[in-house]
């Protein structure tokens, strides 16, 4: 392992997240990553101690990303124009690098997910993130909307079944749903 610190914790995240979705996480040893590498498991252990620390490295990059997302449009105008702008951003970061890795991992490992803190946290963050969206609309069915219209971007990765999909085409058809539901919650503001 020749590459910079950076690149080889990427790299490990990489081949982890790769065996826990084709494997399921619990039934994933860190020996196993380790041999995928080409590493000793020492090796390993100097960047993560378990998977959870590789889960929760894995997660703690997608709350900077949300953070980030978050905190700009909270300085946006309410507005369906922001809805739009938050939905788009928020699937170019579900669309690019190593995310489609991430979320079939997520997908595919809900149970897993659930019981480590990381996993909670994306949660919370995901619920600001909606209420960014239902800005206007705080009712039920705006929160209901506004949670949608997230989950039509990221979910899309595992709803939308179409042999030879393209990422582009499933992003296209995921950012029309999302909108078609910020459109009701703009109607009802």
């Amino acid at each position: 392992m020749s590459q910079s610190t950076g690149g080889t914790r990427e790299r490990i995240q990489a081949v982890a997240l790769e065996l826990f979705t084709e494997q399921g996480y619990e039934a994933t040893s860190l020996r196993e990553v380790a041999e995928r590498l080409g590493v000793t498991k020492a090796a390993l252990y100097y960047h993560f101690k378990s998977k959870d620390e590789i889960v929760t490295s894995v997660v703690e990059d997608r709350l900077v990303r949300i953070d980030a997302l978050v905190a700009w449009a909270e300085t946006q105008p309410p507005s369906l124009a922001t809805q739009r702008a938050v939905i788009e951003r928020y699937a170019d970061t579900m669309f690019t690098g190593e995310q489609p890795s991430v979320m079939r991992f997520f997908e595919q490992n809900q149970t897993a997910l659930k019981s480590l803190s990381a996993g909670r946290e994306i949660r919370e963050r995901m619920f600001r993130l909606a209420n960014v969206l239902a800005a206007g609309d705080e009712s039920p069915g705006g929160q209901l909307r506004a949670t949608l219209a997230l989950f039509a971007v990221h979910t899309s990765w595992f709803a939308v079944r179409t042999p030879g999909i393209t990422d582009s085409e499933r992003r296209r058809v995921a950012l029309e749903v999302a909108d078609e539901l910020l459109a009701a919650i703009a109607a009802r503001s």
